[in-house]
Parts: structure tokens; C-alpha cells; sequence
């Protein structure tokens, strides 16, 4: 096609751009999954998986607390996935599944949770932190489908 050119996965650059993103998608999942150890973002997940068709249910089993450290448990071996993926790229394949399972999941709360959006001088927002799944999404499609590095 006129204009266009093939990815170069084998650049320097590619290769520099695909380390940081994966070592900065670890970090921040390890830092979330961390944090979901506290009783602040246990409440403030809360309205988030109560109200989600895949997710409603887990609050009649567990408690509040007790759910977001499994969730944060999940983002923590997501994290080490990555992270041990740079020596054993076996796991690599797992790790993205997992980001594309977790971030598929969280982007989809944007539609499911009551009041999550609002009106802002005309423009419509809503809480931010979940637009970063967007990338982490992205990211884990790039995994899978480049899992021969």
C-alpha cells in the first residue's frame, strides 16, 4: 500500500519501546495490584464490580475487602507474567492474555456502572484511571500477537 511501511520489530527503538512499555505496564500493575490490598480501593472498586453483568454476584460469597485483594492478586501475577517474561518468554503469551482479559473487563465498567459518566461544561467524563486500560489492552494484543520474540 502506498504510504505505508512494515513494522520493523527488530529496531533498536521497537525493541527499547516494547521494554519500557512492558516494564511500566508491570510496575503500574504491581503498584494497583497493591494497593487493592487496602480498604480504600476495596470501597472504591466496589460500585464498580457490583454493577457489572461478569462481576455482581462475588459479593455474595466474599467480602468487600476479600474480593479486591483476589482482584489484586490477579494484577500481581499479571505483573510477574511480564516481568518473567523477559527471561522465560513462554509466559510471555500467558501475560497477554491476561492483560486483554483484566483490561476488557475494566474498560467494560465504563458501561456498566451507573453515574460513572458525566456532564463536564458540555463534555462528557468520566474517571480517568480507566482510560489507561486502553493502552494496557492494546498492549496485550501486541503480546499475543508478537509472541515469537
Amino acid at each position: 500500500m502506498n504510504g505505508t511501511s512494515k513494522l520493523n520489530v527488530e529496531s533498536g527503538t521497537y525493541q527499547s519501546g516494547y521494554y519500557i512499555s512492558l516494564f511500566g505496564a508491570a510496575l503500574i500493575l504491581l503498584w494497583i495490584g497493591i494497593f487493592k490490598f487496602t480498604p480504600t480501593e476495596a470501597a472504591a472498586i466496589k460500585p464498580l464490580v457490583e454493577n457489572h453483568f461478569l462481576t455482581f454476584f462475588v459479593y455474595k460469597t466474599a467480602s468487600v475487602q476479600m474480593v479486591s485483594n483476589a482482584i489484586g492478586v490477579i494484577e500481581i501475577i499479571i505483573a510477574l507474567l511480564l516481568i518473567f517474561s523477559v527471561k522465560f518468554a513462554s509466559l510471555r503469551r500467558y501475560a497477554g492474555i491476561g492483560l486483554i482479559m483484566t483490561f476488557l473487563v475494566t474498560l467494560s465498567y465504563l458501561f456498566t456502572t451507573p453515574g460513572i459518566w458525566k456532564i463536564v461544561d458540555g463534555v462528557p467524563v468520566t474517571d480517568f484511571f480507566i482510560l489507561k486500560d486502553l493502552m494496557f489492552l492494546g498492549f496485550g494484543l501486541m503480546i499475543v500477537q508478537n509472541n515469537k520474540k
